[in-house]
């Protein structure tokens, strides 16, 4: 297996996305600490991964309260004695544009999409260094984050600062034998979130603030090349990929495993091509 004993800490294990990260990177050996702010989420992840036959454990952490964040780190040194893996996932789904945003809402957004991913790698990569350990750590981005989608403001602009957050921090902690990624999912495939919701006995969806702008497509799937969306069992695979010694060269870098969404020409409609 790619990742036999390794030590993966992943944030916001959510059954959908994150979720099915923690599993990819589980099923290929890594043991996982399985971090949310839902207890659910968090206890649900773990206890999936133990009844797989994996080696996992919980943790609740609110990603902007530093303290939180040391601690929970501190606890995956504890049950695992350190970290080769770190995931940053977590979101809150807002989908307001620029002139119905309020400022508290923007400000939690960013805080939880990028303060978040800077407090883990800071922490995390210090870890790393002091034990010694070519770790890699790996940001969850969105199609959103490379592209302008209306009334979506503060998620779209959160991603788009977590893209380059990767590059700058890669280069940064290049000297040091550590790996900086990014992989970028597209919209996805609920049958499997809901599934694994089922699984975990948890609540799934959460709540959402906002609406989806009129205008937005109703067949995901016709909008994209692959006619098809992804599930999260995909992104588990490519981030077991990029956490691996077969990526050893690579650093700086965003896999999109997005069905083709980003390199389609906008004129083009991949259900008219049939």
């Amino acid at each position: 297996m790619k990742l036999d004993g390794k030590i993966a800490l992943v944030t916001g294990t959510s059954p959908n996305i994150c979720g099915g990260v923690a599993e990819g990177l589980a099923d290929e050996g890594a043991k996982i600490v399985c971090v949310d702010l839902n207890p659910a989420y968090a206890d649900g992840c773990a206890r999936s991964i133990v009844d797989r036959g994996g080696e996992a454990v919980g943790v609740v952490c609110d990603v902007t309260d530093e303290n939180q964040v040391k601690a929970t780190i501190a606890r995956a040194t504890d049950a695992f004695d350190g970290v080769d893996i770190l995931v940053n996932g977590p979101v809150i789904f807002n989908r307001k544009g620029v002139l119905q945003m309020p400022l508290d809402e923007w400000r939690s957004q960013i805080d939880v999409i990028l303060t978040g991913a800077f407090l883990f790698t800071k922490h995390v990569a210090r870890l790393m260094i002091d034990q010694g350990r070519h770790g890699n750590m790996i940001n969850i981005l969105s199609t959103a984050g490379h592209q302008g989608e209306p009334g979506n403001v503060g998620y779209g602009t959160g991603k788009g600062g977590l893209m380059n957050f990767t590059r700058s921090v890669a280069m940064e902690l290049a000297e040091f034998g550590l790996r900086v990624n990014s992989l970028t999912p597209t919209a996805t495939d609920p049958a499997e979130g809901a599934e694994r919701a089922a699984r975990w006995g948890v609540q799934w969806p959460g709540p959402r603030l906002g609406e989806r702008r009129r205008g937005t497509i109703s067949d995901a799937d016709a909008g994209l090349p692959m006619q098809q969306r992804p599930s999260p069992r995909h992104y588990g695979k490519a981030a077991a990929f990029l956490a691996s010694d077969e990526a050893e060269m690579i650093t700086g870098f965003d896999l999109r495993v997005d069905a083709g969404a980003i390199s389609r020409y906008w004129m083009w409609d991949p259900a008219a091509a049939e």
